[in-house]
């Protein structure tokens, strides 16, 4: 499992940089982000429905992307 920190980031740049680490992962691997914008998690469950990635928000900072 693989972490992308993204603390203290605004969006768009962690969709952008967790989209560019699951790009390098196989499919049923689990990516997590960690992020404290308030606009990741809306952000991220859009994109996840893009991407057709299962998305769970574990707490108010972390998020686990299954590719």
């Amino acid at each position: 499992m693989h972490e992308v920190d993204c603390r203290g980031m605004r969006c768009p740049i962690p969709i952008i940089m967790v989209a560019e680490r699951v790009k390098e992962e196989k499919a049923g691997s689990k990516v997590v982000l960690l992020s404290d914008d308030p606009a990741s998690w809306p952000d991220l469950q859009a994109w996840g429905r893009m991407q057709e990635h299962v998305v769970k928000q574990i707490d108010q900072v972390t998020f686990e992307i299954t590719v």
